[in-house]
C-alpha cells in the first residue's frame, strides 16, 4: 500500500435498533471497504507478529491473559489481518485457527503471512454461526474483533462457550461500556456525559438510502456479564487497562488525555467449567 487509503465516507449517523441479519452485512461491508485504511493507519502499532488487547497497548507477552497456552487449540475471534494469532505462531503454539467476518481483512493476514513464513489457517465467518463442532478448542480469544459489532451479546458469547472444551479459556476486549455515555473525542472535550449509560441503541453510520455502512454496539458491564453467566461461563478477572505514560498515540476516541482519567477498554477473562 505506497498511497494512503480512506474509510468509507457515511452519508449520516443515526442510534438505532438492528436486527442481526442488518448488523452482520453492515460489518461485512464497512470492514470489507476499510480494511486497507485500517491496515495502512494501525499496522505498526499492531505490529505483523504481535498480541495487542487494546488501543492502551496491553501486550499479551506480558499480560499473559490466555494463562498457559501450550499444547491448546486456540480460536481467534474477528482476527482481522492475524497479527494476535501469528504472534501465538510465532511462539510455538501449533494449532490456531482465526476467522474474520471481512474477507478483506483476511487477504491482509494472508499477506502478511508471505511475508513473515507465519501462516495462520484462516474462514471467512460470523460469530454469531460459527461453523465449528461442539468443544473444539481449549482458547479462544477476540482482542477488539467481533463482539463490540453484535447486537445480540448473549447469542455469540453462547456460541463462542459451545466451541469451548470443558476447563477451556475464553478472554476478549470491547470497548468499556462507560465510553458510551462520552462523545468519541480524545481530548478533555470527551469527558462532558452526552447520553444515558443504558441507551442500547446501536451507533450506525448509513449512505445517503438510510442502509447501515457500519454498526457497533453497546451493552453495558451488566449485559457481558448476564450473557457470560447464562453461557455457562465463569468470569474470573474484568481489566479496565489504564493508559500507560509510554504510549502518546491517539487511536480514534481513545488517547492519553482521557484515557488516564477514564476507561477506554474492558478485557474479561472466563473460563468454561
Amino acid at each position: 500500500m505506497n498511497e494512503e487509503p480512506e474509510y468509507p465516507t457515511p452519508g449520516g449517523v443515526e442510534r438505532r435498533s438492528m436486527t442481526t441479519e442488518e448488523s452482520a452485512t453492515a460489518g461485512r461491508r464497512w470492514w470489507d471497504g476499510a480494511a486497507d485504511a485500517y491496515q495502512f493507519e494501525h499496522g505498526d502499532f499492531l505490529r505483523d507478529v504481535g498480541f495487542v488487547w487494546s488501543p492502551e497497548g496491553v501486550d499479551e507477552a506480558r499480560a499473559r491473559l490466555l494463562g498457559d497456552v501450550a499444547g491448546a487449540r486456540i480460536l481467534e475471534i474477528g482476527c482481522g489481518a492475524g497479527q494476535c494469532s501469528r504472534w501465538l505462531r510465532d511462539q510455538g503454539v501449533g494449532e490456531v485457527v482465526a476467522f474474520d467476518v471481512s474477507l478483506r481483512q483476511l487477504q491482509h493476514s494472508r499477506r502478511i503471512d508471505e511475508q513473515t513464513g507465519l501462516r495462520v489457517p484462516t474462514v471467512q465467518a460470523d460469530v454469531q454461526r460459527l461453523p465449528f463442532a461442539d468443544a473444539s478448542f481449549d482458547v479462544a480469544f477476540s482482542a477488539f474483533g467481533a463482539f463490540p459489532f453484535v447486537p445480540a451479546a448473549e447469542a455469540a458469547l453462547a456460541e463462542t462457550a459451545r466451541v469451548l472444551k470443558p476447563g477451556g479459556r475464553f478472554v476478549f476486549s470491547v470497548t468499556h461500556p462507560i465510553r458510551w455515555c462520552f462523545p468519541d473525542d480524545p481530548t478533555e472535550h470527551g469527558m462532558t456525559l452526552r447520553q444515558s449509560y443504558f441507551d442500547r441503541r446501536a451507533y450506525v453510520e448509513e449512505d445517503e438510502h438510510g442502509r447501515a455502512l457500519y454498526a457497533e454496539h453497546h451493552h453495558t458491564v451488566g449485559d457481558w456479564i448476564r450473557g457470560l453467566v447464562a453461557a455457562g461461563l465463569v468470569v474470573r478477572d474484568m481489566v479496565e487497562p489504564e493508559w500507560p505514560e509510554d504510549n502518546d498515540q491517539v487511536w480514534g476516541g481513545w488517547g492519553p488525555v482521557r484515557g488516564r482519567v477514564l476507561p477506554g477498554t474492558a478485557i474479561f477473562v472466563t473460563t468454561r467449567p
